[in-house]
Formats: C-alpha cells, structure tokens, sequence
C-alpha cells in the first residue's frame, strides 16, 4: 500500500510518498507543474544512532541504518496563521535492526516527525524533525546525528539526478573575507567519478560543509546553491542555527542527495542521549527552488521576509553611523565624539552609534569587558550628556556590547557562579582572556538583563550593536549529554534572550555582529534586524562582500560599512558610499575632515539611499556577473522589482575600460537607464540591446570608481 501526500502553495508542489515497505521519501518538490518525479532510494528522516550506525558503513549523515527502517505511520496537515501550511508526518522504528537483534534495546523504540512549513507563497520549505523514545521502553538511546531534512535532488522539468549534471555553490566565510564564493561543476567540488554506476551502488564518501566552534559561520555560510548545468533550475539551502551545522552531498544509486543537519558527533562532539519518553528536535532549515538560481534566491528572500520577528525598523530602515571603522576604533571621548555627532547629523544619519571602549578608563580593556559600567574618565560631562547631543541633532542613540563574553579581569568575571559559564569537564573555559557566559543559567541572563535595561532605562539608548569577538571552541558540557549538546542548548537560550529584549523594549533595534559576519546564520538574524557584513578595513576589497552579502541575508538587513576618508579621491569616496546605497546603510569613516565634495558626496549618496528604502526592502537581489566575484576587476549586484531593478557597479582598480553587464530578466524590455549615484560624477557610456538583454558599459576612467543605475521598464 502506498500513501501519497500533496502539499504546497499556488507556486509551490511537494508530493511525499509512503510505501509499505520503505521509508518515506520525498516524490516532488519544486516550481508547481515544472518540476520530475525524484528517484527512489533517500529516506527524508535520516537519523544515526549509538546502536545502529550506518548502513554501509561511511561518515555521512545518510545511510543511517536506523532510517531505513522508519515507516509511516500517519500524517496531518493544518493551517498555521498569516498563510502557512504545516505538515506532520509521523514514522516509526518497525523493524528489529542490530541493536535488537543483539539484545541492547528491547522492542521497537523510535519514533520520528517530521515537520515541513510551507509560506503562503514562492517556492520554500522549512523542515525539522522530532525524534522521541518510546514512553515505554527500558533502555535509553543514543543519537549520533539527525538530519532536519534529507532528499534526492532533481532539479528541472528534465529532473537532472546525477552528480554529472549539477553545479554547485558554497561560500568561504572568514573575519575580514566574507562571503568568498566557489562555483564548480559538483564532480570537481569533491563527488568524483568512481565509476559505481556500473554496479549500482552508492559511494561511502561525500562532499561535507560543516561549522567549527561557536562562530557558526566561522569558516563557511550556513548556505549554498546547486543548479542543473544544462537548463540553470535550482535550488538554494541555509540551515536556521547560531551554533553547529552541517550539510553533505553525496552519491546514491539512484542519483544526489542533500542533507541538512544542525550539530553532529563527528563534526561537533553532539550526542543525544534519549531516556524512555523523552525527544529532541533538529534545528531548522530551509530549502527554496527556481527556474534559475535568481527565481530560488528570490522565493529563499520571500520566506526570509515571512518568517523573521516583525520590528518597525524592517520598514524604516533607518541610516546608521557608527563610530568605529577607520574613526576612533574602540576609543571613544566626548572631545571626539561631538565633531562627529555633528558631521553624521549633517550627512543624514538616523541613528549614531557609540562603539567599543566606552566602559574602560584606559585603552586596553580587552580582558575587563563584562561588567558594562561607564567609563570615567572618558566623558567629562558624563555619557549622558553625549547621548544628549546625539538626540538634540535629531538622531536616535546607539552603543555596543559584547554581552555573552566576560573578561578574566572584570568584576562579573569574579562575582558570577561558575554554572553561569562555559565549562569543560568541570573546569571554566577560557579563550583569549574571555569567559563565555552560560545563558541557560538565570543568573547569566539577569546580568545581561540588568545591563541592557540600564542601558535603555538611563541612557534612552534605542540600538545595541550586539558584537562577538571569540570562538569559544565547541562549546560546554556543563549540564549536558556531551559538549555539543551543550552548545545547542545554550544557541536556543541565546536566541531566547534576544528576542526577551524586544519583548520588553519592541523599540529597540538589535544589530547582529560577530568580528563582522562570522555568526550571520538565519535563527539569528531572524530575531535581530540587521547584519554587520564585515570588519573589512579596504574599501577596494569590501564591494565583493558587499556584493554577496544578501545571498544569506536580507538585502535591507545587509549593513555594509560605507567610509570615506579626506585623503581618498572622489571617485573612491563615491566607491566606498556605494557599498551602503544598496543594502542598510552604515556610515562611519572622520566625516568631520571630510571637503565640501565629499561631504556632499556622503549626503548625496544617503538621500539616494533613504529613497531606495521601500524598493530594496521588497526587492530581490541577482548577480548579472556570477556570484564569484571577489577576484574580478568588475563586480554587480542587482536588486530586481516588479517595473525597476538597480545595479551597482564596482570597477577595481586598473579593470579594463569597458563590461558586458546579462540582464536577461529584461530581455526584450525597452528600458530608461539612468545614474542615480553619484549623479556629479564623469558619466559612464550605458548602451541597452534588448535583443541580447546585455548592457554595454563603458567607463571614463581607469582609477577605482562605482555607480548605481536604475532601469525603469517602459
């Protein structure tokens, strides 16, 4: 008997099936009437477990041999609120495997659920599985990895399955170097040749993305994207988690498969150790389909806009200046502070932002961090007084933390419990002079609590750049199964206290940062409301990470440093002021020394941005020259709309004088083009061919320049 399971949304098909004698799997699931059949052969719950291991034996994530042995049991489809549609689909352990077999578990004890949500609309998923022991079971079980989602992939009305016809794309992610994309045909990515189609079987290895230590994008994005060569349908993929995450891609008998997974024993040291009744849910991941890699970017940009917590300043989007980058790096006084108070109100500028340093009398405070206390030495009239100012020019007060981590000299450092830290077999963990705190710990989160109340209550102050400086190994074992463990248990208390701050002050704007984006991951960044991209000091090397950034993120969440200098020419003033245009504006740089162009360059580039505000935040981004880009003397980024798209253009330095710029979303499109920034600089030669949807760029001068253009359907 088979059961076939539809669900979906006008756009959207996913069609699961249930057979008798093999575990559920997934049939379809792409864009609704052009999507194939996928092959047998993948269970979608794949769990591996202490007493079960794999079958045959490898180091995926797949092959688990206790999966194979789910079968359905029932379903239930409902409606959620604003839209959604939930599916819940239960399985059980049926059949005796090893562990029963050789008398460590008596009768069968795992039961599964998997959740799929589906938006009202666009073509996305989100999924996770419940794992729960059996109530009445006698022993417990050990799980080693479970997959919150497992598929074959096919991709196109012509289902593309083998490793042969896909491209893939991942994202190397390091401080400074963000957003460092690789595209290459998935048989050179690592998933050889092995020739096992001859002998119908599937290989023991795979191609793994997985995190390392606290920084959950510490080394790649929690994303990629694969896409059939021949017709460019895809799919695109980022796993919801702050701490340890993996996804494989291997080769079945049948065709490629793709598993997402938060932690795992082999990559994380995460165990679960279930006793009778008790369960454990992956972390959430999300997978969206297109015709092209621009339709699964968009319908990903879709359920990113839909599922993240609603804030006022998701439509505001108001221009931050923050004090840091090039300017007074971590050394803030009122003496300095007042020229530029004065100079970021001048440029147009919402919200000033008071960063590293203000807590400390002295400037080596990277061991006393924790206690959050004003200096005082550092404002004459008090902090107070320099809020005051901020607001007195129209501008709203900002400051940073660094709230999870503790310096060995500070008072908290010595007051706290030790249960409120990290530990490692019993002992505190420390990592460059810092502690971390525990927040599953209520003493923990009182004394983040306290800090950030004060900080509202006496202070007005209406942003927190939320900053994380350390990568704090693999997390603690206090309390918990294993390290892992405790390290995803303290990722979801962290979450949780985030979203406690906006409970108690909806008003206040969240900043995620870590050393820039090493923890830009979607459970964050879908609770807090926008995204340090980089601590990226170079202009010249920031328009690529500027330009990748909202494959992970949100176009408006992208908060990309924008810093002009009194000794740049115009034309990289106007280059570094196009990096925050397109994206959520972030100033700094002495604007105070700035000369009348450039500062009246800044204020051109900040009005064009404030009137692009309700355009980018429903906009969808494309990259008209490839996605790699951090290594190519031209670099794009476009956002696309219903009747306009926008295009940045970064010229590197010495770059030839002219660029072929595809649009073919505006193939055949009579367009009006013009050059919204900067509108006072040499004008570019731009020639449409609707024909071809190429457009013809040719620059008037070899030094490192930017523009953004605007094209209109007629």
């Amino acid at each position: 008997m088979t059961t076939r399971i539809e669900i979906g949304n006008p756009d959207f098909e996913v069609v699961i099936l249930a057979e008798t004698d093999a575990a559920p799997r997934l049939l379809r699931a792409g864009p609704r009437g052009r999507t194939a059949d996928i092959p047998a052969g993948q269970p979608l719950i794949e769990i591996v477990t202490g007493d079960s291991g794999h079958a045959p034996s490898t180091t995926r994530i797949t092959y688990g041999e206790l999966s194979g042995r789910l079968r359905y049991v029932s379903h239930e489809a409902r409606e959620l609120g604003g839209g959604w549609t939930e599916l819940s689909l239960s399985t059980r352990e049926a059949v005796d495997g090893p562990a029963q077999r050789f008398g460590l578990v008596a009768g069968i004890g795992i039961e599964a659920v998997l959740r799929l949500t589906i938006p009202p609309r666009g073509c996305a998923l989100r999924s996770s599985v419940t794992v729960t022991h059996a109530a009445d079971a006698s022993d417990t079980r050990t799980l080693k990895s479970v997959a919150s989602l497992a598929l074959h992939l096919s991709l196109g009305p012509s289902g593309a399955v083998t490793p042969d016809a896909f491209t893939l794309a991942t994202a190397r992610n390091d401080w400074m170097g963000e957003s460092r994309w690789s595209v290459a045909p998935l048989r050179s990515s690592g998933l050889e040749d092995l020739g096992l189609r001859f002998r119908n079987i599937g290989s023991r290895g795979h191609v793994t993305f997985a995190s390392a230590g606290t920084w959950s994008t510490g080394t790649h994005l929690a994303s990629g994207a694969i896409w059939n060569t021949a017709d460019g349908s895809a799919a695109t993929w980022q796993i919801e988690h702050n701490g340890g995450w993996r996804f494989d891609l291997a080769e079945n008998a049948e065709g490629t498969s793709l598993a997402l997974s938060g932690p795992t024993d082999d990559d994380h040291h995460w165990i679960a150790v279930l006793a009778p009744g008790e369960s454990f849910t992956t972390v959430p991941v999300s997978i969206a389909f297109g015709s092209d890699l621009d339709a699964a970017v968009a319908a990903m940009t879709g359920l990113r806009r839909l599922s993240r917590r609603p804030h006022p300043d998701n439509d505001e989007l108001p221009v931050v200046y923050n004090d840091y980058m090039n300017t007074l790096m971590g050394d803030p006084t009122t003496e300095k502070l007042i020229p530029l108070i004065d100079a970021a109100a001048d440029a147009g500028a919402e919200y000033f932002v008071m960063d590293a340093g203000w807590y400390s009398d002295d400037d080596d405070w990277w061991a006393t961090v924790g206690d959050w206390i004003p200096s005082t030495v550092r404002f004459p009239g008090g902090m107070g007084a320099v809020f005051d100012r901020i607001r007195d020019r129209g501008m709203r007060p900002g400051i940073w933390l660094e709230p999870e981590l503790v310096g060995i000299d500070s008072e908290a450092a010595r007051t706290l419990p030790p249960e409120a830290f990290f530990q490692s077999r019993s002992q505190l963990t420390i990592e460059s002079e810092r502690l971390h705190l525990d927040l599953r710990h209520p003493a923990a989160r009182k004394h983040l609590d306290d800090v950030v109340d004060r900080l509202v209550a006496e202070f007005g102050i209406a942003y927190f750049k939320l900053d994380y400086n350390v990568n704090m190994s693999l997390g603690t074992d206090h309390d918990a199964d294993s390290v892992g463990a405790g390290l995803l248990a303290y990722n979801r208390a962290h979450v949780d206290w985030l979203a406690g701050i906006l409970d108690r002050h909806p008003e206040v704007t969240l900043e995620n940062c870590g050393s820039g984006a090493m923890r830009a991951d979607w459970a964050l960044l879908s609770v807090t409301q926008l995204q340090s991209t980089s601590d990226q000091q170079e202009a010249e090397y920031y328009s690529a990470i500027a330009a990748s950034a909202p494959f992970s993120m949100l176009p408006e969440q992208a908060a990309n440093w924008a810093y002009p200098a009194a000794d740049m020419t115009l034309e990289k003033t106007a280059f570094t002021l196009a990096t925050g245009v397109l994206g959520r504006f972030c100033l700094s740089g002495f604007l105070d020394r700035l000369d009348a162009r450039q500062s009246e360059l800044t204020a051109e580039a900040v009005r064009v941005h404030k009137e692009l505000r309700p355009f980018i935040r429903t906009a969808t981004p494309s990259w008209p020259l490839g996605l790699d880009q951090r290594e190519e003397p031209w670099q794009a980024l476009a956002f696309r709309g219903d009747t306009e798209t926008l295009l940045t253009l970064w010229r590197q330095e010495g770059a030839p004088s002219t660029v072929r710029i595809p649009l073919p979303a505006l193939a055949g499109a009579e367009l009006d083009i013009e050059t919204i920034f900067p509108v006072t600089a040499p004008g570019w030669e731009l020639t449409w061919s609707a024909a071809d949807a190429v457009l013809d760029v040719v620059a008037t001068d070899p030094a490192l320049a930017a523009r953004v253009v605007r094209f209109i359907v007629r």
